[in-house]
């Protein structure tokens, strides 16, 4: 990244530099007029960005096409075969924070999960890669932390550090993210429409799930590419992804306080509470009774 080029706006907030290779940009229009941000970045960075608040687009070959990028939203941007620098549009009363992260040093982080963050691997280093999602709660938390914070200078860069591993963590966190298609490059896009309808199907089925076998020629696809699919895309097989599904879906029910835990369990597909109360506590170190008391 070239740091002698300027920004042209005077919104920006900040440039954190982690380390060699890494930096948070913080932006911030608090202004009533929109405003353009530039910043170069070569094609040996990957890009995150999280929209804040208010709204923003980013720029493409001199404007001619836009990408917007909607309040508590984010996305991720790589193409080693052209640099993409960065030109953003801010709206008035708008927050945008990006983690800027060359390629290699991406790479390190991850090197013994290649298998599960798949475009990390040999076959895919020189692929383009463009992912939008919706920012989790978690993730907004650390995100207002990095934008309002009260901290001594001798801490300033150690606290950084840590918020910008934090947020790439909560990014590539497939529990917190069930819905997230880990896997961009699976080379039959036909197949990739098909393991996600098989992912709806158990979903919408949770209380009485198919066979795999079952699954399988609902969707049309061979047993062993359902299998090989499913946790390339998911990081899980079928019925792991269910399990966490299911419980995720029995905790949220229990939150409202409208459903008792045998309620609960028949709606996420136990036939006795003995087995439900057995999986709650595998999945959350607690009892459905314990957890709805420490919410109420």
């Amino acid at each position: 990244m070239d740091e002698s080029k300027k920004n042209n706006a005077v919104s920006i907030s900040e440039e954190i530099k982690i380390e060699d290779g890494f930096y948070i940009l913080k932006f911030q229009n608090d202004t009533d007029e929109n405003k353009i941000m530039s910043r170069e970045i070569d094609n040996s960075f990957i890009q995150f960005h999280f929209n804040v608040k208010g709204n923003s687009k980013f720029l493409f070959n001199s404007g001619s096409y836009e990408l917007p990028l909607p309040e508590e939203n984010s996305l991720l941007l790589y193409n080693p075969q052209r640099d993409l620098p960065l030109h953003l549009s801010m709206e008035k009363e708008s927050w945008l924070i990006s983690l800027v992260i060359s390629i290699k040093k991406f790479h390190a982080l991850f090197s013994q999960e290649a298998d599960y963050i798949t475009f990390l691997s040999g076959d895919n280093k020189d692929k383009k890669y463009y992912k939008d999602a919706q920012v989790s709660p978690s993730t907004a938390v650390v995100l207002n932390q990095i934008m309002n914070f009260n901290l001594t200078p001798s801490i300033k860069n150690l606290y950084f550090k840590a918020k910008a591993f934090e947020l790439l963590s909560l990014y590539f966190n497939k529990a917190e993210n069930p819905d997230l298609e880990q896997c961009p490059f699976l080379s039959d896009e036909e197949n990739i429409k098909k393991i996600r309808r098989a992912k709806d199907i158990v979903i919408a089925r949770m209380a009485e799930p198919p066979s795999l076998q079952e699954l399988s020629d609902e969707i049309g696809l061979s047993l062993k590419k359902l299998k090989e699919g499913f946790k390339q895309i998911y990081g899980d097989s079928v019925y792991s992804f269910l399990f966490d599904y299911k419980m995720e879906y029995a905790r949220k029910l229990l939150e409202t306080g409208e459903y008792n835990v045998n309620e609960v369990g028949l709606k996420v597909g136990y036939s006795t509470a003995s087995h439900f109360i057995a999986g709650f506590k595998k999945k959350f170190g607690t009892t459905p009774k314990k957890y709805t008391l420490s919410v109420s």
